[in-house]
């Protein structure tokens, strides 16, 4: 068990919507506690990190782009309790949107998988109303079409 488990504090996690005029990366994820799922690209902040510095880190090591300035598009606050009502997990999520700029998209890090994906492709990649949502919110935040 990690701190995660039962933490005693929130852990900040940072994603990143990248666009690519009307695609949107995702990231299939290739260890547990999600592996397998499709996903937006991100990870933990580290101490010391500055947000953007995370959302930039993450981007990179998960899919090797580089995107242009960012947008706060979200934060997203995750909690789970167990049946006694403790809290089991808690995440705190800020979610950025930019635009893709450099580098050719590739799983690396902790990913199996990546994808550019359209608008009409999304519902095949079984992804969360939250991520789902988000996606919306940065395409619209970004002018349309990403």
């Amino acid at each position: 068990m990690t701190d995660r488990h039962y933490p005693t504090r929130p852990w900040v996690g940072i994603g990143v919507i990248a666009f690519d005029g009307d695609r949107v990366l995702l990231v299939q994820r290739g260890k547990p506690p999600r592996r397998g799922a499709w996903s937006l690209p991100g990870g933990a902040q580290h101490l010391g990190e500055t947000a953007e510095c995370a959302a930039r880190r993450e981007l990179q090591e998960e899919t090797g782009i580089e995107v242009g300035p960012l947008a706060l598009v979200a934060v997203i606050d995750g909690i789970t309790r167990d049946a006694a009502g403790a809290v089991e997990y808690h995440y705190t999520i800020i979610d950025y949107c930019a635009r893709h700029i450099a580098g050719e998209a590739t799983p690396g890090d902790d990913v199996s998988a990546v994808a550019w994906a359209m608008p009409a492709e999304l519902a095949t990649y079984d992804l969360t109303p939250e991520a789902l949502r988000v996606i919306t919110e940065a395409r619209a935040l970004l002018g349309g079409g990403g």
